[in-house]
This record gives C-alpha cells, structure tokens and sequence, in this order.
C-alpha cells in the first residue's frame, strides 16, 4: 500500500512539473487512467497473492485505464487548457503553479491510491487459490462497465463530429437512457474490481474504493460540474435532465 502511494504521488508529482512547462493543467486528465495502470502493475510485482487473480486484475485495469487516457489524450490534444483550470488559474494568478500542485495534482493522488485499494488488495490475497463465483462475477460486471464507458464516449464523439448537430442535445442511443454513460460505465467497472477482491471476504473494506469513485462521479467533478455548464450553455438540455435518468440507465419518462 505504501509502494503503491509512493506510485501514484510520484507519477503526479511528475505531472504537475510537466504541466508547469506546457503552462496546462488539463494535462493531468489523461494520466489518470495511466496512473491506475502504474499501481496495478507495481502491485502485481510486489504482491505475494494467488499470481492469476492479481494478473486479471492488472490486465483488466491496464485494458480499461489505456483506453481511457488515450481517449481523453485525443479529446484534449490542440484545445485549449479546460475551463476548469483555466478558472482556477485566472484566480490565483502567480499562485496558480502551488495551488494547483495541492488541490489538483496531489489531491489526485491520494483519490487515486484509496479507489485503486481493491486492485492493490488483490495482489495480496493468497487465497482463495482458485477463481470463484465472485471473480466471475466480478469480470462480467467490469466488462459490462467497460462496455458502456467505451460505447457511450464513441457514440457522444461521433455526435459531435457531425457538424449538424451543433448546438443540439446528445439524447441518443445510450444517452437515451442515462444523462452519463461514461461516467456510469466508469463506476460500474470499479465495482466489478471490488467484486473480484471480494473473493477473499477479508478485504470487504476495500469497498471504499468504488464507493469514492462512484461518489465523486456522482457528486462532485463528474455530473454536478457537467450539467451547471451544460443547463447554462446548451439549448434543450433543461427538458433532456427531465426525461432521462441522471445516472443509472433507464427508460426514458414520458413529458409534456
């Protein structure tokens, strides 16, 4: 746990002085699936645990933190430095280089070595030495989570590559049913990690792993900050948040 600490505040410390020279912070956005990559696989090296458990746990987490940090690299690369930072450093000027080092990257750290505790875990644990229920368990429901973050990002790309659908709401396919795809897709996959670690019943606390994901998706940088901007600037979005759940997909309600 302490390797893995040291891992995660490294790799943003690293970041951080990387951000300083391209003078943007949104750089640290698409480290964030690499750092989890970074801790699943130190981990693996360093654990003791049945080796197949804790090599599916890191294959899965490197499969699923790849995908992310290249999708948001391709998002993000030409644009400008997001809103969020850009804000942050109009308000503290000369500052903004210390601040952001405190409340962006190493904050970041330590979110990423508490929800990564399931994958660290899992690298630990010797027994059960075989795969359960659980582990199966645990693999459909990361995939399933995987499944849903990827499809939900390709479909909301493709919508805003066609130049029709400027100005307009995204309310298609997966995003006929919940407001945020990716973010759902993106707890589902922790809670199918937690699931696999769960395999030895020892280590239930590691539940505060994807509850924090799931609580910080939900109520504090994901959805909340999300739709403030999109209910301002977007056209129609007031009547799509009526219709369609928030986070867990369901069909959408019928308004007026």
């Amino acid at each position: 746990m302490l390797l893995a600490g040291a891992v995660a505040l490294g790799l943003m410390i690293g970041v951080w002085l990387l951000s300083l020279a391209l003078k943007d912070a949104s750089i640290v956005d698409s480290f964030w699936g690499l750092g989890f990559v970074a801790i699943a696989w130190v981990s693996y090296a360093a654990g003791d645990g049945w080796q197949t458990r804790g090599l599916l746990v890191a294959v899965l987490v490197t499969v699923w933190g790849l995908r992310l940090s290249v999708h948001i690299g391709r998002r993000n690369v030409g644009k400008p430095e997001d809103y969020r930072y850009a804000a942050m450093r109009r308000k503290y000027g000369n500052r903004f280089w210390l601040v952001s080092l405190g409340t962006v990257f190493v904050l970041q750290a330590a979110i990423m070595w508490v929800v990564s505790l399931p994958v660290q875990m899992a690298q630990v644990s010797a027994l059960p030495d075989h795969l359960t229920v659980l582990d199966v368990l645990g693999t459909l429901v990361f995939l399933a989570g995987l499944g849903f973050e990827a499809i939900g990002d390709l479909q909301l790309e493709r919508f805003k590559a066609d130049e029709s659908n400027s100005g307009k709401v995204m309310d298609r396919g997966l995003w006929r049913y919940t407001r945020h795809p990716n973010y759902f897709g993106d707890a589902t996959v922790w809670w199918g990690l937690f699931l696999i670690t769960l395999s030895h019943t020892e280590y239930w606390w590691t539940l505060v792993g994807p509850v924090m994901m799931t609580f910080f998706l939900t109520r504090v940088s994901g959805v909340p900050l999300l739709e403030r901007r999109m209910a301002r600037t977007r056209p129609g979005y007031a009547q799509y948040m009526e219709r369609t759940s928030g986070f867990i997909p369901l069909p959408p309600k019928a308004t007026r």
